[in-house]
């Protein structure tokens, strides 16, 4: 049966519509992170930068504690998502492929934790960091950060684990290879997807968290730059400039991660779920 042209252009143009409604807050970001000073303050709109200029961006790396605030985001942020993806990628091939008492517990559990908001956890996270004299330091940051994204990992990995077909891995354990070879060429390999989807939520997650960085470090020595990026405005004042460069260097490395992976994301996402 023959679609209609009403039905097959209606999509599209919410489609189109969406994409200028997420996409031009982030252009306009960029855009005014270039222009002069002038230019952002004109009554009339300017909307490319014709006398582009890196000011703002000289202004925004040169404040106080800048580089100090990035090296703590990415530290926390990749021993986050790196350890989060070992223990998943142990803890998915059990859920997948062993039976055992207890599983469908276990799963359950993930489920629920993964549902469970921060914010109502904080003060409790904040007395357990205190009594452990962990207040600014790094080191309560990761956990925090690992734990928050170990259960989607997990979810999202066991997916993928149980879609391999079990002949694939008897295969190779009858040609000699013990199980974790058998996992390591076998396995492994076709779980690039999920690995690239999870690794990319992860990513987000960790570098963007505000609440528990605000809570447990108050020392600018251990702070990252959700923090940093907040208190800009107030050390800055009204120099918009400066703040939308600040904001778009905050943004640039999300965006980077994401252009890398994301021909395998989508599939990642939706692959995942097709059989558990």
């Amino acid at each position: 049966m023959r679609t209609s042209l009403a039905a097959r252009t209606w999509p599209n143009a919410v489609a189109a519509v969406l994409t200028v409604f997420f996409v031009f807050p982030v252009f306009w970001m960029f855009a005014t992170a270039f222009k002069p000073t002038g230019d952002i303050l004109s009554e009339t709109p300017v909307w490319f930068p014709v006398d582009a200029t890196l000011e703002h961006f000289r202004t925004a790396v040169q404040a106080e504690n800048f580089w100090t605030m990035v090296r703590n985001s990415f530290t926390v942020t990749l021993l986050a998502v790196g350890g989060s993806l070992l223990i998943a990628l142990f803890a998915a091939f059990a859920l997948a492929r062993l039976r055992f008492k207890g599983r469908r517990g276990f799963i359950l559990v993930f489920m629920v934790a993964q549902m469970a908001p921060w914010e109502v956890m904080v003060i409790s996270i904040y007395m357990l960091v205190r009594d452990a004299d962990l207040l600014n330091s790094l080191v309560p940051l990761t956990l925090f950060y690992l734990m928050g994204i170990l259960p989607f990992t997990i979810l999202t990995l066991r997916g993928f684990v149980a879609a391999v077909p079990r002949e694939l891995e008897e295969s190779a354990m009858v040609d000699g290879c013990t199980r974790v070879q058998a996992f390591r060429k076998v396995i492994f390999p076709l779980l690039a997807p999920g690995l690239m989807a999870t690794s990319l939520f992860g990513f987000i997650t960790a570098w963007n968290e505000y609440a528990l960085v605000l809570v447990l470090s108050k020392e600018a020595e251990a702070q990252t730059l959700p923090l940093w990026l907040s208190q800009f405005q107030t050390a800055f004042g009204d120099d918009w400039g400066a703040t939308m460069a600040a904001s778009s260097l905050f943004a640039l490395p999300v965006l980077i991660v994401f252009l890398i992976l994301q021909r395998k994301v989508a599939a990642g996402l939706t692959a995942g779920a097709v059989k558990g």
